[in-house]
């Protein structure tokens, strides 16, 4: 059966990194905090007595001036059932929508927003004197959802609260965003979803994924900004309060098209195999690149989920996740799902999108090249002679590595644990590694046998010392070392021992028991046939 390496390097016909769905809040900055809209109400709108009165009449405008909006345009108005799927809705009046852009419908529905709320402070008559203004995240007030065709970015929505401070959000695709640059340039293209299944232009698309930017975002909303119903003034955008975007969430994909299904199915069922412990926090390490200690917030854990008989791998970092899916039968897709700009260290500001790009695409490539890396393990012969054998290293005596050997064996099973940290790992984290794989007898597994191996791992070449600290770090080779010699024990030796035990009964449909006994049976007749003694 082929392996992960074998397969994503010969059986795929398409290859392509695109940003894939955006989602981003649309607030104005300077109405956010309670002073800010007493200001505005006292001030801005000359308002002598800031009330919730005046937020109420500034909702029943800005819901008259949607109902005025789908009645000029004709423009259906859909309210939205609890528990059902929007995205299920949307489909269905895209798919009857004639127009090359526009308005499709507005959909209506109730949902829990943080909202101004306000407060009565009394006199001792009780008699209101003033309101004190508050935010809550428990009101449930209308969500405006305006789904629009727009010639740049194919279908997306752009929503509004009806109810003050009025923040909303934008959700966006950039793969539609790239079919309609490549229909615009005249590039024939065959879809897979929100995704491409071929295309006859490929290293021509790549380009255009990767030039998708802010400004395309930004050009976007202020098109719409411009077009639809909003609850702000032209007088009020002349004074500062207007819109902003920060990005709420970012999907950021990798697509392998297979040349046969078969071929996603046989990833899919080495993957599962290989990979079922990514939820790991020295797994995170590498897949994010950003260290996880006791105080990090979050969970940190690995999903294997069937959908049918299609597999999904899913790993959950903080507030983001990385997905591999087995997408419409027929591609690879891996997928960094950033939730949290901050979990990788950087603000929410459209300006950051490019560098969110760069991290999940790393993000991507680096479990590929963990997966390639432990699926394509195989080392050379002197490669594995000079571990197991003694030798003289740096003028110092270097102790073998043998293989087989309990303490070896766990050594180097831990190791892989530690695969690709990036900020390696010390005697203290790997000796509690060593120890929960082997029994070292009454003595116990301590500090100084774990400084003794360590110091053979270095001399070996599979570990090297990062300079001014007691951390080390796997070398390439000792990565390839650590796995090889795991998964051949774990997976070959140990289990084939096994089942070829001279004391085990004979079993006729174990295929390698009954080879084994076979060539036992055959070395005796023919040291018999050499007269000598069995």
């Amino acid at each position: 059966m082929p392996n992960m390496e074998s397969i994503l390097r010969d059986h795929t016909t398409l290859q392509v990194e695109c940003i894939d769905r955006l989602y981003f809040c649309s607030y104005v900055a300077r109405l956010q905090r309670a002073n800010q809209l007493a200001y505005f109400l006292n001030v801005h709108r000359g308002k002598p007595f800031p009330s919730p009165a005046l937020l109420n009449q500034m909702t029943e405008r800005f819901v008259t001036g949607i109902k005025a909006f789908a009645t000029q345009h004709r423009i259906p108005i859909v309210h939205f059932k609890s528990g059902e799927r929007k995205d299920d809705i949307a489909k269905r009046y895209f798919a009857r929508f004639r127009g090359r852009e526009g308005v499709v419908f507005i959909g209506v529905a109730q949902e829990c927003a943080n909202v101004f709320r306000g407060k009565p402070h009394r006199r001792k008559n009780g008699s209101v004197a003033a309101f004190q203004f508050f935010r809550t995240t428990s009101a449930a007030v209308n969500q405006y959802y305006f789904y629009v065709l727009d010639p740049d970015w194919g279908p997306a929505f752009v929503k509004f609260s009806s109810y003050a401070p009025f923040t909303g959000r934008v959700c966006l695709n950039g793969h539609e965003w790239a079919k309609c640059q490549l229909r615009r340039a005249g590039i024939a293209f065959e879809a897979l979803d929100n995704g491409f299944r071929s295309c006859a232009a490929p290293e021509h698309l790549q380009a255009i994924c990767d030039r998708l930017g802010p400004d395309d975002v930004n050009t976007f909303f202020d098109r719409w900004l411009a077009r639809l119903p909003h609850p702000f003034s032209r007088e009020d955008r002349d004074a500062g309060y207007r819109y902003r975007l920060s990005i709420w969430q970012m999907e950021f994909s990798l697509t392998h098209v297979f040349d046969r299904p078969l071929h996603g199915r046989q990833f899919f069922e080495e993957l599962i195999r290989e990979n079922l412990d990514l939820g790991r926090p020295d797994r995170i390490q590498l897949l994010f690149g950003r260290r996880v200690t006791r105080r990090t917030p979050g969970s940190f854990r690995t999903r294997v989920i069937q959908h049918g008989v299609l597999p999904k791998l899913s790993v959950q970092y903080r507030h983001s996740t990385l997905k591999q899916y087995f997408k419409d039968n027929r591609a690879l897709r891996t997928e960094a799902v950033i939730n949290n700009p901050e979990d990788v260290g950087v603000r929410h500001g459209v300006s950051n999108l490019p560098y969110l790009r760069d991290v999940a695409r790393n993000i991507n490539r680096r479990l590929l090249a963990l997966e390639r890396t432990s699926h394509n393990c195989t080392l050379a012969p002197r490669t594995f002679e000079s571990v197991v054998q003694p030798s003289t290293e740096q003028g110092q005596h270097a102790p073998g590595l043998r293989y087989g050997d309990p303490r070896v064996m766990a050594l180097l099973a831990a190791l892989c644990h530690f695969s690709a940290t990036p900020d390696g790992f010390s005697n203290a984290h790997l000796r509690p590694a060593v120890a929960a794989l082997y029994d070292p007898g009454p003595h116990g597994y301590g500090a100084p046998r774990m400084t003794y191996d360590l110091r053979r791992l270095r001399l070996k070449g599979v570990i090297t010392r990062i300079p001014d600290t007691h951390r080390y770090l796997l070398t390439p080779i000792g990565r390839r070392i650590a796995l090889f010699f795991a998964k051949t024990y774990a997976r070959v030796l140990r289990p084939g021992l096994a089942r070829i035990d001279p004391g085990l009964p004979p079993n006729s449909l174990d295929p390698l028991a009954h080879a084994w006994r076979q060539l036992d049976a055959a070395i005796d007749r023919h040291i018999q046939e050499a007269k000598l003694a069995a």
